[in-house]
């Protein structure tokens, strides 16, 4: 450990004192006077503080070079330097000797307190650590005094204390205490330790130490010496190395008392803590001889037979050469006990002392072991601040273990209560490098950061994610500094981190606050069943159906993915709207297939047997009729009414199943659980349903197998009257016994057809193990020439499967290949999107088809006249030879499979070859069919699955092309003739809609026809469904009282008479000027005009008042039918003379009154005056621009700087 260090530093620059080595091995060998030169030099310099003059002294005007360099001249030269105030000391406490050990309390707890308090008391700082011994470092600093004090305190109060007496004869009391008692403070503050003399009266020679065991030894020690120089007896010091000095000591200091007794001499040997090797003897001169004698006999005997010799190490390998647990030292202390090795924490050597023999082998070994060391390690250190540890070390360590793994170091992070910054990385050189930099790239981005948790349901997380994450990209994008982490969906946590800047995460928070509030009223979701085969309709061509719908009724429409077996489409929005886009998908499905609709009554209490456990039952009837949807009303509503909606046979069956099973319900239900392996399922069910239908025909009970999204994979569920389940039961237990039996059979299978039961990763094998109950099926290894297939399953099974197997052989080997022509331009077309066609034909035929490979540039042949299906003239080998228009390699498609299937799968590709029609169709109408931007013929070809084209527009022709398989030809060529019906019924309709109309009307009286606004032309257009056109105020060569109305003949004479109506009313009308004080107008007119609008309105009459600056500002114009003018004008005058009597107390009350700020503040002001201000010496007389927010900013808006040609005002 380290005693406590007092370094005084010389620096002039710093106040810190610093530790050199130097200067540590100073202190080490006793060496620390200066410390009191210190407090005096400094004192002295409080007392007068320099002139400025002195502090500041003006530079010497030119000193020649020759004299500079022997003494700096003037002033300079008076300076002393200036010595530092504070002094740093380090102690250590060990394990042994700490008061309080209790390690979860680091950083709290007493041990915490007692520093506060020490700190308050003395006036020095403290920091504590703990060492890898788990001994307490306290490093002190402040000033001298302080330190001293402080260190007393420390000792005292964190050391638990011993004590101990020391004998020295009564005469010798006096020199230990020192004059006015300043030696024996100067010794306690030294040692730390409390030293009680006995009084003069007291007989006793006994002096108490008290204190720790370091401090005691050093006290003792240094009273001995005391007590020794003062003895006037003879004194001999005797330098022996300090490693004896246990030796000539002996166990418990057995030896020396032995030898102090026998000689009657005084023995002093200096403690192990302090550094000295002298031993001093006090006492007779003749016995002195002998005891210097006899301890230098021992050291001799000693010195041969022992040695002591040091191993260099780095200390950072010490722990490594230690061991886990002391393990690998053990190896070494098992082998040699008589050898001791001693480490020191801080040095980079490793010392061993002990027989020379045992000494030598022992260094070897440890030898080899640093140099092994060495070589496979290397260390590094950083400084990352205390409070980033953790994020650094992640979640469970997750962060910190894989930085240790993936670069094979370990990284010491010291615990939170050391408050220590200081990482330490150790292992292979490269790992620690490349350990250290990613570290510190984690590090700095902590930097400046804050963690902020949100609580967000965790059923909005996916939405505010996005889809592919679209959404939370956006987020990312706004406010890239901060990271965002959701928490892991099995964790079903609400709680939303962000991390990152302060004032970014806030911002964040908020806008995401935001976001969840919207999420929440847009939250309502409902689900729709809509028959598989009719979802591709629902989205139409590219998506722009289902994008219309949700874009009209603003909703988020979920669809299931093409593989998945489910039909149910998810709407996500407000109430309203999910209802209107339900509504809308439920049209789609209706008008495209005959869909019907039927309710059945059925008691509200069946309802839930009915269902079945998470809807198993249910699911069942509903598959089994062939996907009808059968809805129940939701539970509590008291409904009985049950929906089914499905093809309208469908519909019957299930209709009929579902009343059966009420009935049975009622009259008796019973159910039986049975369990199976998952992997037997299929082979229970047979292929299409075949065995399960048999069991169900005969026994007449229903079976129902779990679904993949059921929990319990192995139940099946067999209901119905209790002898049907029996039965069933009974059948299905003997499948299943048998299931169990597994047996190994081989077959022979010929090695050519080998590859095809293997490849794709064995897709065949797959297929029949998922058929026939898991059956194993094992072929040979490629490369031994075996035909030997094991199977090994369920008897059953394992049958099955060869025959299946046997099946696939005579497949293959009645494999013939066909071909196919088919010109290249229409292959595309067949596969159909993303191939789906042709898949759907190497399906239903079990063969397979090859397409050639295209050419690119295919030269320009004349094309062998097609004949209307496709086929090519000249098809055959003998056209091959013959025929030089034989067919191109690129137009001909392989076709491999048995002969028959080959045959019917080309007849399907060749009726897949698109035919081409033509349609007649008026030019004029093209663009209708066309419609905007394509939409029109888009939504055409999609709907009949054609392809339509329309001639260009300079050709004027009247053909339509229409191309696509002869199937949906001649639905596309309707529908085609329907819309141009449409569209020449439209063309009347326009013609009799475009009839005109004008009506003459003096210009004055438009403002009123428009109104305000145009509420009443609006009004008179929607009514009459019209269009009224008034002529160009600035269009001089338009007549100015022609109003034009274009509609429908008789509309647009109704809309004519409803404007003379109002023109007849207006010619009535008059307008009178009446007299009005100026001073009553704003009351009469009201806040925002509203008291006059509810006069005209009453009256039914214009009012108009005077604009500011009018000649005669009390002049008010109204305007109406003259009876209500009248009223008007009565109605104003009388306000005028209420009005006017307030407005007259008014002002003769203002005459009273002092004049408000408000008035006074209508001056312009002066702002802010000064006299004698810098701007006021120069000739400008100008005072600030108090106006410029660039003098007179204001508080936390920004001010955008003024630009000047110059850029910015430096």
């Amino acid at each position: 450990g380290i005693p406590g260090l007092c370094v005084g530093g010389k620096s002039t620059m710093s106040s810190v004192a610093v530790l050199t080595q130097e200067s540590f091995a100073e202190h080490r060998s006793g060496l620390a006077q200066q410390q009191v030169k210190v407090t005096a030099l400094n004192s002295e310099e409080e007392n007068d503080p320099p002139t400025y003059k002195e502090a500041f002294p003006p530079l010497p005007e030119k000193a020649p070079c020759l004299e500079a360099a022997q003494e700096p001249a003037g002033p300079w030269s008076k300076i002393r330097p200036i010595k530092a105030s504070v002094i740093t000391q380090v102690f250590h406490v060990p394990l042994e000797e700490r008061k309080y050990k209790d390690m979860n309390q680091f950083g709290e707890g007493e041990q915490a307190k007692i520093c506060l308090d020490i700190m308050q008391k003395t006036g020095a700082h403290l920091e504590l650590s703990l060492a890898k011994d788990q001994g307490l470092s306290i490093m002190v600093s402040g000033k001298l005094e302080a330190v001293m004090k402080a260190r007393k305190e420390i000792v005292a109060r964190l050391q638990t204390q011993a004590s101990a007496t020391v004998a020295i004869p009564k005469e010798h009391h006096r020199f230990v205490i020192g004059k006015n008692g300043e030696k024996l403070q100067d010794l306690e503050l030294k040692t730390a330790t409390k030293i009680q003399i006995p009084r003069p009266d007291d007989p006793s020679n006994q002096i108490k130490i008290t204190g720790t065991k370091e401090g005691i030894e050093k006290a003792r020690h240094e009273i001995l010496l005391i007590s020794a120089e003062q003895d006037k007896r003879a004194v001999e010091r005797l330098d022996v190395e300090k490693v004896y000095h246990p030796f000539i000591a002996g166990p418990y200091n057995k030896l020396v008392s032995e030898l102090m007794q026998e000689t009657g001499t005084r023995i002093n040997i200096p403690p192990p803590s302090v550094n000295k090797t002298e031993i001093v003897f006090t006492g007779e001169k003749e016995q002195l001889a002998q005891a210097v004698a006899r301890v230098k006999k021992i050291y001799e005997e000693k010195a041969n037979s022992f040695t002591v010799s040091s191993v260099s190490a780095p200390s950072w390998l010490h722990r490594f050469i230690i061991g886990k647990k002391g393990q690998n030292l053990a190896k070494i202390t098992q082998q040699m006990p008589k050898v001791h090795i001693e480490f020191t924490e801080g040095e980079d050597k490793i010392t061993l002392e002990g027989p020379t023999e045992d000494v030598n082998v022992a260094q070897e070994q440890i030898e080899v072991m640093v140099k092994d060391l060495i070589n496979r390690m290397d260390y590094a250190e950083i400084n990352v601040d205390h409070k980033f540890h953790r994020h650094l070390i992640g979640k469970n360590g997750a962060n910190i273990n894989r930085i240790k793994d993936l670069y094979k170091v370990s990284v010491r992070i010291p615990p939170d209560n050391e408050k220590s910054n200081l990482i330490r990385i150790e292992g292979d050189p490269q790992g620690v490098q490349q350990a250290k930099k990613e570290l510190l790239e984690l590090a700095s981005r902590m930097e400046n950061e804050r963690t902020k948790d949100l609580i967000i349901e965790q059923k909005f997380h996916r939405t505010i994610i996005g889809q592919k994450g679209e959404r939370i990209r956006e987020i990312r994008e706004k406010f890239p500094e901060v990271i965002i982490n959701f928490p892991d969906p099995a964790h079903k946590s609400d709680i939303v981190q962000l991390r990152g800047p302060k004032n970014e995460v806030e911002k964040c928070t908020k806008y995401m606050q935001k976001m969840v509030a919207d999420l929440v009223e847009n939250s309502f979701s409902i689900s729709v069943p809509i028959f598989k085969q009719f979802h591709k309709n629902i989205i139409g061509k590219g998506g722009a159906n289902i994008k219309k719908i949700r874009e009209e009724s603003n909703t988020k429409i979920d669809l299931p993915a093409e593989n998945s077996n489910s039909e149910t489409i998810v709407i996500t929005g407000k109430r309203a709207n999910c209802e209107a886009a339900r509504h809308r998908i439920l049209a789609i499905q209706k008008e495209l297939a005959n869909i019907t609709e039927v309710e059945v009554s059925i008691p509200s209490k069946l309802h839930n047997s009915l269902i079945g456990a998470k809807g198993r039952f249910i699911r069942s009837i509903m598959e089994e009729c062939g996907g009808v949807h059968i809805h129940f009303p939701t539970e509590g509503s008291g409904s009985d009414t049950v929906t089914i909606r499905g093809p309208a046979q469908d519909v019957e069956k299930a209709k009929k199943q579902l009343l059966h099973l009420a009935e049975e319900k009622q009259t008796k239900s019973y159910t039986v659980d049975l369990r199976a392996k998952p992997e037997y399922h299929k082979f229970l069910i047979g292929k299409g349903g075949g065995n399960i239908r048999k069991v169900r025909d005969n026994t007449g009970a229903r079976i129902i197998f779990p679904t993949s999204e059921d929990k319990d994979q192995e139940l099946i569920t067999i209901m119905g009257t209790e002898e049907a389940v029996k039965e069933a039961q009974k059948e299905l237990e003997a499948l299943i016994k048998n299931l169990d039996n597994v047996v190994e059979d081989s077959m022979v299978v010929d090695p050519k057809h080998h590859r095809h039961f293997v490849i794709r990763r064995g897709q065949v094998l797959r297929e029949i193990a998922d058929e026939y109950g898991g059956v194993m099926v094992s072929f040979p290894r490629s490369g031994t020439q075996s035909d030997k297939v094991t199977l090994k399953g369920a008897k059953d099974c394992v049958e099955a499967a060869k025959k299946r197997i046997q099946e696939i052989i005579e497949d293959l080997e009645a494999q013939v290949t066909i071909e196919c022509t088919i010109p290249q331009k229409f292959h595309r077309s067949i596969m159909g999107p993303k191939g789906s066609r042709i898949q759907q034909i190497t399906r239903d035929y079990g063969v397979q088809i090859k397409f050639p490979d295209r050419e690119e540039n295919p030269a320009p042949v004349v094309e062998p006249a097609v004949q209307e299906n496709g086929e090519e003239s000249g098809e055959g080998k003998e056209g091959k030879d013959t025929d030089p228009s034989s067919p191109k390699k690129c137009d001909i498609i392989i076709i491999s499979g048995r002969r028959e299937k080959c045959e019917a799968a080309k007849e399907a590709l060749q009726a897949l070859v698109p035919v081409t029609i033509e349609v007649e169709v008026p030019f004029d109408l093209h663009r209708y069919i066309i419609g905007q931007k394509g939409s029109g013929i888009r939504k055409m070809m999609d709907e009949f699955e054609v392809n339509i084209q329309v001639p260009a527009p300079e050709l004027q022709s009247d053909i339509i092309t229409i191309t696509g398989l002869a199937t949906n030809l001649d639905r596309a060529k309707a529908g085609l003739l329907d819309r141009v019906k449409e569209l020449q019924a439209e063309q009347e309709d326009r013609a009799l809609r475009s009839f005109k109309l004008t009506v003459t009307v003096d210009p004055k009286y438009h403002p009123k026809i428009i109104g305000r606004k145009g509420a009443v032309i609006t009004q008179i257009r929607t009514e009459h469904e019209v269009n009224i056109q008034f002529p160009d105020k600035d269009d001089e060569s338009q007549a100015q009282d022609q109003i034009t109305i274009t509609g429908y003949e008789k509309n647009a004479e109704a809309a004519r008479d409803a404007i003379m109506k109002i023109v007849g009313e207006l010619e009535q009308m008059v307008s009178e000027d009446v007299t009005l004080d100026h001073r009553v107008h704003a009351r009469i007119i009201g806040a925002r005009g509203k008291a006059i609008r509810k006069i005209m309105d009453e009256f039914k009459v214009d009012i108009r008042f005077p604009q500011s600056g009018a000649p005669d500002p009390n002049c008010v114009t109204v305007t109406g039918l003259p009876e209500n003018v009248e009223e008007a004008i009565d109605h104003i005058l009388n306000l005028e003379e209420e009005y006017l009597a307030d407005v007259v107390d008014n002002e003769a009350m203002q005459v009273y009154m002092k004049p408000s700020s408000h008035e006074e503040s209508k001056a312009p002001s002066k702002g802010f005056v000064v006299r004698d201000a810098p701007w006021a010496t120069v000739n400008n007389e100008k005072a600030p621009d108090m106006s410029s927010s660039e003098d007179f900013p204001s508080f936390g808006a920004q001010v955008a700087p003024k630009t000047l040609p110059w850029g910015p005002k430096r």
